[in-house]
């Protein structure tokens, strides 16, 4: 028995009914996520080359709840933002300069993670399936940080990127993976995803 929501037609996973609604409403949902994305970005911990932040929890989120593509829409919406100098990304920064310095493998990853978990949640990796909700965004955050990593290394090396830029955040990897598969498992349960 499958406790993945779903839209009576399709059979995939569709969280908030979207394939039903309205361009408009989706429209709001993709400015909606704009916002999201911008105020994790916010919450961070500063560190150097690239800070912590809750930008990978949000991003998994939006992927699930949005279905990839669009959670794919939203964040290249975001990232046009900041590239345009909208001061959405972490610690307030904007314009073309993160895409080139330490944190561009991270920025380059964030459409590709948010397909790979909104793809993984249309296959019913979510809701109370709360292991295959965990794997898919542990995965999206370990892709995050290789492809990060992977960028870095090219700056200052893969040891060295691979201290500063993969090390510190395995543990909020993981954390923020579980938070998401809880909140999802917990939406299920109340019918809230249907």
């Amino acid at each position: 028995m499958s406790s993945t929501p779903s839209t009576p037609l399709s059979g995939r996973f569709d969280p908030l009914s979207l394939s039903g609604r309205p361009a408009v409403v989706k429209m709001g949902l993709l400015v909606l996520g704009t916002l999201v994305l911008a105020a994790a970005s916010r919450i961070s911990v500063p560190m150097l080359p690239v800070p912590i932040t809750m930008q990978t929890f949000a991003l998994t989120m939006i992927g699930v709840l949005y279905g990839w593509r669009l959670a794919l829409a939203t964040v290249l919406a975001w990232l046009g933002q900041a590239a345009l100098g909208l001061p959405v990304l972490a610690n307030g920064a904007g314009g073309v300069a993160p895409f080139f310095g330490p944190t561009a493998g991270y920025l380059a990853s964030f459409p590709v993670i948010v397909v790979l978990v909104g793809f993984l949640a249309q296959q019913g990796w979510t809701g109370r399936r709360v292991v295959s909700s965990f794997i898919a965004h542990f995965s999206a955050n370990l892709l995050c940080l290789l492809i990060g990593w992977a960028w870095l290394a090219g700056i200052m090396g893969a040891e060295k990127a691979f201290f500063a830029g993969v090390a510190p955040f395995m543990v909020g990897a993981v954390l923020k993976s579980a938070l998401a598969a809880a909140l999802l498992y917990a939406m299920a349960s109340r019918g809230k995803t249907r």
